[in-house]
């Protein structure tokens, strides 16, 4: 048996202009995890927004590209380096969205040899449009390219231990002097949260969803799929591991698309709440990315800051993604280092 690593993130356009920034959205909005509706409704809504969109978002991703590309792609090649240089098996990396694709990683993979490979997606949290459409996509490619390959999948890892001793350790540099920390989670459509649902009668219909399990006469329970209840879940270890006091910290959430009610309340709401409250110096902190990129530098660190400095705020922090911080390394470490003892 020959193990392998594959390191799945999101992904980004290949460069700001416009026809790459067109490609990758359309890849990305006709996922029919990322809008579930039937085809020819989602193609009629994907063509709509690609109207202005690229435009629009080409503008964004100028400002935060580097000399290297994608911060996301690059973060992601350097953690998988990194990765490499402390294990004894390949380690490859796959974007869900455009390149590197899972089609070259798997490809890749099966050339070296290798038989099972741990897939350890880069989002810790579970969710339909995330964690499991990088899943459900590995393994379709796999069966058509490589069906030798075995795939073991890594588990959402919202509150295991070395992944939040790593957020905390990557973020305690700037926990020492501020008025308010703001958990900034990528937002969901409310419908996702109920289609991940295995019961179908808990999440946001039995009240306090989030701390309160029940698995309705089946094996799992909702919390196992339910991102509202793993970035709530986020928050409590991190906290507790980082000594945040209860008055000084709370969750939004960030990146919504559309019309229909997503996960409340709002980023944008409540950075310009803040400051009306007292909460001068803010801290943003973004635990559902583990690489920095368009969400977290230029909507919040750009973005954000904008709106929380014109309600009169004073000092606005965002904290980096993990990135390539050593202790994420570890965690990510130790998650193949299981997978190898095995």
């Amino acid at each position: 048996m020959s193990k392998a690593i594959l390191l799945v993130n999101l992904g980004s356009p290949d460069s700001p202009s416009v026809p790459d920034v067109r490609r990758y959205l359309n890849e990305f909005l006709m996922d029919g995890r990322v809008i579930d509706v039937a085809w020819p409704i989602r193609r009629f809504v994907v063509g709509m927004i690609l109207i202005k969109r690229p435009h629009e978002s080409g503008e964004a991703y100028e400002k935060i590209w580097t000399k290297d590309g994608s911060p996301l792609v690059t973060s992601s090649r350097n953690v998988q380096k990194l990765l490499q240089a402390r294990v004894s098996v390949p380690v490859e990396l796959a974007m869900r969205y455009q390149n590197p694709s899972i089609e070259s990683a798997v490809k890749k993979l099966a050339a070296k040899g290798a038989t099972e490979v741990l897939l350890i997606p880069l989002f810790p949290h579970y969710a339909m449009s995330s964690y499991e459409t990088a899943v459900v996509r590995v393994a379709e490619v796999a069966k058509k390219l490589a069906p030798g390959i075995k795939i073991t999948v890594q588990p959402p890892y919202y509150d295991h231990p070395d992944y939040i001793a790593a957020l905390v350790a990557s973020a305690k540099d700037y926990l020492k002097d501020y008025d308010h920390l703001l958990f900034s989670y990528h937002g969901i459509p409310e419908r996702h949260l109920l289609k991940s649902d295995p019961t179908g009668c808990h999440c946001l219909k039995v009240e306090n969803c989030c701390e309160v399990e029940s698995n309705g006469g089946r094996p799992q329970g909702p919390h196992a799929t339910c991102y509202r209840a793993q970035c709530f879940a986020t928050t409590r270890e991190f906290v507790k591991l980082a000594g945040v006091p209860k008055e000084k910290y709370s969750v939004s959430f960030q990146s919504r698309l559309g019309k229909d009610p997503w996960l409340k309340p709002y980023t944008d709401y409540e950075l310009a709440r803040l400051p009306n409250e007292g909460k001068k110096r803010v801290l943003v902190i973004c635990p559902a990315f583990v690489s920095d990129c368009l969400e977290t530098i230029e909507e919040i660190g750009m973005r954000g800051c904008e709106q929380f400095m014109a309600g009169n705020g004073r000092e606005f922090t965002r904290i980096p993604c993990m990135n390539e911080h050593p202790a994420w390394i570890d965690a990510l470490e130790k998650m193949a280092g299981k997978f190898l003892a095995a």
